[in-house]
């Protein structure tokens, strides 16, 4: 497939009209056989709905597309032959994304390297032996451009096809001093992806998304470094649920950004000691069939990263459009309801289920989310608390 300029301008104004997320848009394209088509019926589905959306109008698409362009990123759409493989075959992959820098690095086959912000000098060692060593075998390598264990595996592959994945648009590069590392490694011939608009600061919620084009783009997910309160950990969850491995790198029981990774090899993931621990588990899988979800989860199952409506007593996934908590009013929002059932003294997760109606994984994603925003904190005994 290969879009023409109309159609790519349609695309993008869908995927960037408030109230369409991934999924939205792919069950929007199916409905009106196209992205004009949803484009000329979204505003008054909206309307009928009492939620109504404008989409952005042609203008400001070019002006995405032309601010794109001068810093040398495309926007590459799902079934493109730039397009990722393996994101392609994910449940929320973007139907569109921007990309600097060499597609190459992005059609060799991946694997993830993720970790602690703050490293130990070990972690940090053992990192760009890992990340030197799979890229010499032919290994593309990814990761989220953080400072510590994402900058190391950056570096340490800019040789051998390094990827890095944005949290934010392409002009806001977070963190800001890593934008002459960005530079780096498109100009040694790697990739940087952003599913972000141009201009796009990233915010709390958006680290997560970043997060599963992360773990989307590569065979198998290595975590050095992660504390329990780590986005790494909800790196190695998306692997889990796309079909992909998950390594862990053991480290000391006395050092907190042990206990994420240790907790992890307990749970069934690949001890990695040496990179031959890795490449004897994707060798086999490399170069042969796209894996599949394990398991697939329901869209209510889903990481909260959209709000939902009803499109005609369709159900369909769309971005949520701020970070913060909604209002006790919105009691219809799932992780309204989930804080609702929150009090100080701690609590199940299988009696919040009970108390929300919500499923037991969909409890445990807003937990999460709520724990990286510092609303909860958890107990040694597997129950959560608030924190007032």
């Amino acid at each position: 497939m290969q879009l023409t300029d109309a159609q790519r301008i349609d695309w993008l104004r869908l995927i960037r009209t408030e109230g369409v997320g991934p999924r939205t848009f792919r069950t929007l394209v199916n409905r009106y056989g196209g992205a004009a088509g949803a484009l000329d019926a979204l505003p008054a589905l909206t309307r009928r709905q009492g939620r109504p959306v404008t989409p952005p109008s042609r203008t400001q698409a070019e002006d995405e597309i032309a601010a794109a362009t001068r810093i040398g990123a495309r926007l590459v759409a799902t079934g493109e032959a730039e397009y990722p493989r393996l994101l392609q075959v994910t449940d929320s992959a973007p139907p569109l994304l921007a990309i600097r820098g060499r597609a190459d690095a992005l059609a060799a086959p991946a694997v993830a390297i993720v970790g602690s912000r703050n490293a130990s000098a070990l972690g940090g060692a053992f990192t760009e032996r890992l990340a030197r060593g799979l890229g010499e075998a032919g290994l593309s390598v990814v990761s989220g451009l953080a400072r510590g264990i994402d900058a190391r595996a950056h570096r340490a592959s800019l040789g051998t096809g390094a990827v890095a994945v944005l949290a934010g648009g392409h002009d806001r590069i977070y963190p800001a001093n890593h934008a002459g590392l960005v530079d780096e490694i498109v100009g040694a011939g790697g990739a940087v992806v952003a599913e972000m608009p141009m201009g796009w600061e990233p915010r709390g919620r958006d680290f997560p998304r970043r997060n599963r084009i992360i773990s989307g783009l590569a065979y198998g997910t290595v975590v050095v470094e992660a504390a329990r309160r780590s986005g790494s950990l909800i790196t190695a969850r998306f692997a889990l649920e796309q079909g992909r491995e998950v390594f862990a790198v053991p480290g000391s029981p006395l050092d907190p950004r042990a206990e994420g990774t240790n907790d992890l090899i307990r749970q069934g993931a690949t001890l990695v000691a040496e990179v031959d621990h890795v490449l004897a588990v994707l060798a086999p899988l490399v170069g042969g069939s796209v894996p599949e979800a394990r398991d697939a989860p329901d869209l209510a199952d889903q990481p909260v990263f959209w709000d939902e409506i009803d499109l005609d007593g369709i159900t369909v996934p769309v971005p949520a459009p701020r970070l913060e908590a909604p209002e006790p009013e919105e009691t219809a929002d799932p992780r309204a309801r989930l804080v609702g059932a929150l009090s100080p003294s701690p609590v199940g997760t299988d009696a919040l289920a009970r108390a929300t109606g919500l499923g037991v994984r969909m409890v445990q994603t807003l937990l999460l989310e709520l724990e990286l925003d510092g609303r909860i904190e958890r107990h040694g005994s597997g129950t959560v608390s608030l924190i007032r």
